[in-house]
Parts: structure tokens; sequence; C-alpha cells
């Protein structure tokens, strides 16, 4: 930019202006991919912080890597407030100072809340501004625990803004379920509505306006509003969701217009999340885990077995591939560790380490011993290798006692199969520990096992009537070059269902 030019920053008309102009406590942009979400979140605390003094704010994201990744939000923020005279980074600390008038700075700082013990961290704060970059990734509990932090003295009311891309299996999906449509899509004549909240427990309470909330609320807001002198206005949240189209980033689309193939690129439940911005999901008969029935592996109320303890890994050194040990308790997943590389001694040692503690005896350890994961033979004495190749296990019907001779491809198909059964009839669990984890930087546990799980198809029957699944290949194209890792640890935990009713004489071609 030459001397004496004047360069404008200004939001695009449709989402960018609508969250921008929201005059909301708390404003969800749940757009699809490509609209400008990021660019409005840092955008929007400019209009208090260049010029108020004591206004601040925090910027979160789950962990740190993915503030400081290529492209993250300390990237966007450098490209947008280096622009102004007054604006000063400090990288060390992920903090941008904000010179006033009076010669005092405001700040703004990025922030990861990667546990849920993390929250504490901001305890006894008062930020008047807090933006939460991906909300999805976040449990319900930091949320909320943070927005109680959201409180300000320097006369400008505190107010939250929260990005994310559409997840129907998220608790995000229950905040903003008013805004969207049995379709999926957001209802047009609601975007942007304000509405009224307030929780009690685990429990929201609505209304069009703070009125009706209150008079729903009467019965427990009473007590605390005549014992803290505070008005009702001080506990009803106003909240609005905003979507928008990648259509309405015009400067997108200039600068990038190959962004636009590659949402067209994805696959159909992608590109109806991030492309059209659909908060639904949509079945198929090829399924192995069936969607609804793959929620309740996190959601069930009632306690699964866990009657016996076990480990189950899939093993991969180096590549695109991840390491990934799992703990049960019975058919609860309790425990995981995710490695993206490894070396072989560090392989043994993780498997080791994570049997000491919790116990867990080496009869009741499984690995995948196809490909690299067959030099761990003879390291752990005990364990089990799987050979996903080997050949099917005949069982027993539990009523007649009669030997049934399931008919599948090989033994990696039918544990898939069982495994997808046995979620279906809800015997598994994920702990809310082992889901709330991020995966990588883009998807927590719980995101990424559904995320994996529209990848496990069922495949044409062979000329013999053997069930089969998709190929690996299959499943990788589907999850872009990715390999379904979690799945492939999580199906290992059937083998120790399938051994309780295998005819003894097969034992020994198990794994050929």
């Amino acid at each position: 930019m030459t001397a004496g030019t004047v360069e404008y920053i200004e939001p695009q008309i449709g989402y960018q202006m609508m969250a921008l102009s929201s005059g909301a406590d708390i404003v969800i942009g749940g757009a699809a991919a490509g609209v400008g979400k990021t660019f409005c979140l840092l955008l929007d605390p400019l209009k208090h912080i260049t010029k108020t003094p004591g206004f601040g704010g925090v910027v979160f994201r789950r962990t740190t890597t993915q503030v400081k990744n290529e492209g993250g939000l300390w990237d966007t923020s450098m490209s947008l407030y280096s622009k102004l005279p007054k604006a000063r980074p400090r990288e060390s600390n992920l903090e941008w100072l904000f010179e006033l008038e009076n010669g005092r700075n405001n700040k703004l700082k990025f922030a990861h809340i990667e546990h849920e013990k993390n929250v504490l961290d901001w305890q006894g704060s008062q930020i008047p501004f807090i933006a939460f970059d991906e909300l999805t990734h976040f449990s319900e509990k930091m949320f909320f625990y943070l927005l109680s932090r959201n409180r300000s003295v320097c006369g400008i009311k505190p107010y939250v803004r929260a990005t994310c891309n559409p997840d129907p299996e998220s608790w995000v999906y229950n905040l903003i379920e008013w805004w969207i449509g049995e379709d999926g899509f957001p209802i047009a004549e609601r975007n942007g509505k304000l509405r009224y909240f307030v929780k009690s427990g685990a429990n929201y309470i609505w209304g069009n306006s703070i009125d009706e909330v209150y008079e729903k609320a009467a019965y427990f807001l009473d007590d605390i509003i005549g014992e803290s002198g505070l008005r009702k206005e001080d506990f009803i949240k106003s909240i609005t969701f905003i979507s928008g189209s990648i259509y309405e980033n015009k400067k997108l689309l200039e600068v990038d217009p190959a962004y636009l193939g590659n949402l067209l690129a994805q696959d159909e439940q992608t590109q109806l999340q991030l492309f059209k911005g659909n908060w639904k999901f949509v079945p198929s008969d090829l399924d192995i885990y069936k969607y609804q029935d793959f929620l309740g592996v996190f959601n069930n109320l009632y306690q699964v077995n866990t009657s016996e303890r076990f480990i189950t890994a899939d093993i991969a050194l180096e590549g695109s591939n991840k390491f990934i040990v799992g703990y049960w308790e019975g058919k609860s997943l309790e425990d995981i560790a995710i490695i993206d590389k490894s070396k072989g001694p560090e392989v043994v040692k993780e498997i080791a380490d994570m049997a000491k503690a919790h116990h867990v005896q080496n009869k009741n350890i499984i690995y995948d011993a196809d490909g690299v994961g067959g030099f761990i033979d003879g390291y752990i004495t005990g364990a089990i290798p799987f050979r996903g190749n080997g050949k099917v296990v005949d069982v027993k019907d539990p009523v007649s006692g009669k030997t049934i001779q399931e008919n599948y491809f090989n033994l990696k198909t039918q544990l898939y199969y069982r495994s997808g059964y046995a979620v279906s009839d809800g015997e598994y669990h994920i702990s809310d520990e082992v889901a709330n984890l991020m995966y990588d930087q883009k998807m927590t546990v719980r995101q990424r096992f559904l995320h994996e799980r529209k990848a496990i198809k069922k495949d044409k029957v062979d000329t013999d009537g053997k069930k089969r699944i998709i190929s690996k290949e299959e499943m990788k194209t589907i999850l872009n070059n990715e390999s379904p890792d979690l799945l492939d640890m999580f199906m290992l935990r059937e083998w120790f269902d399938l051994k309780q009713f295998k005819i003894k004489k097969n034992l020994g071609s198990l794994f050929r």
C-alpha cells in the first residue's frame, strides 16, 4: 500500500454484516465453510478495543497449536490487525496490544482450553469480549463456565461471539435447534432473530422475550434476584444463530476460486455440511454403524458391562496413520492414547504403560498384527496378534448349542459386522473424558468416531454369498486419504466377546 492511500476493511453484505451488527449477548455463526466466520470473529472487537478504556477480550481455540497453525487464528490476526497504526503484536504471549488516546493499552489475547480443568485458569477473570473459534470443539461445560467470566466494568455490555461448522452430533446443535428446520437447513425467516434463555442446571428455559423467560423461570430466579439485588435482565441472555453461504463471500471467490471446487470434491455428507450448511445427517443402508445407534455410544444413560479389562491397539509407525491404544472396562472405552508418529520400541512401551496403568493382563491385549504391527510378536508375551485376513470363527448358538458358521469374507469383516450389531444393541459406551479429547487439530475424539463411521460400509456379497466390507482404500477415499484408525481399534474389542463362543478346533487357524 503506497503512502497516502487508505485501505478499507469492512464486512460484506450477508453473513458478515449480520454477525457484526447483531446486538445479541451471544451470536453463534454456524454458516457453511468459506463465509468469513473467523474474519468476523477478529473484526468484531475492533468496535471497542481501539477506543474504550478497559475493554479487552480473549479468543479461544481448543489447543494452542490450532491458534498458531499456518493460516490459523494468529496468522489471520496478523493480516488484519497489522494494518492498524496503534496495534502491536506480542507473539510470545499470543496477544495484541491496542494503544488508546490516553496512552494506555487494551489487550486481546488468544488462548486455549484443551482440558476441562483448564477453565479454572480463568477463575476470577472479567472478560468483556469472549470468542470461540469452532465452538463444537469445546464442551458445553467449558462454554458455560467461560460465559460466567463474561463481565465488564468498562461501560460496554459484555458479549460472546462463536463460530462453528454444522455438526449434528454436538451439544451446539441442541442450543441452536430452534433456528434449524426439519430438513437440516437453517430457517431463513429465523436467521439472526433473537431468542432469550436462562439455564437451570442442565435445562434451558426459552422464550421470545425476557419477560417470557422470566415467567417460566421465576420459581428459581426470584430467590436469586432477591438475595443479589440484581435484575432479571442480568440472568437472562439473548442469543441468535446466523447462517450464510460461501457465495456471499465474493472476495474469497475472487482471490481463491479453487476453494469452492475443493468443497464440491467432498463426499455427499461433507458437502451437505460444509458447502450447503446442513445440520442433519443422511443415513445409508450400507452403514455398518448406524448413525443414531452410534450416538448412543456417547449418550446412553444405562451402564454397559464393565466386568473385565482389555486393551486394543491399532498399530502405525511413520506415515499418515495414527497409532491408537484403547483401554476398556468391559465394553466401555475409558482411556485412549493417540500418537501421530512412533517407532517400534515406543509402540511396545505405550501398550505396556497402558497395561500397567490400568492393570490389564497380557492375555487381554489384542493388537493389529497386519503390516507394521507384526513386529510386536514376541515383545508382549501372551498378547493376541490380530490378522484381518484370518479365518472366520465358527460360534455356538447360546440357546441351542448348535454350531453356527458365520458367512463373512474374513475375520476383520466378521468383527466389524459383529461390532456394528453390538453398537445397535447398546452394548458399547465411550466415556466423556475420552470423547472430549482432541483427536487432532480439527476434531474431538467424538467427532472423529462419527466421521470415520461413515467410511465403514457393506460391500457387495461375493459369489459365495459371503458378506464383505469395502476395501481400506475405499474407506480412505471417503475420509480424504485418511485411515479409520479409531474404528480399527474399536472393532478389535469384539474379539474378546467372539472368542467366548468360538469352536475350539478353530483356535489354531484364527490368524493364518
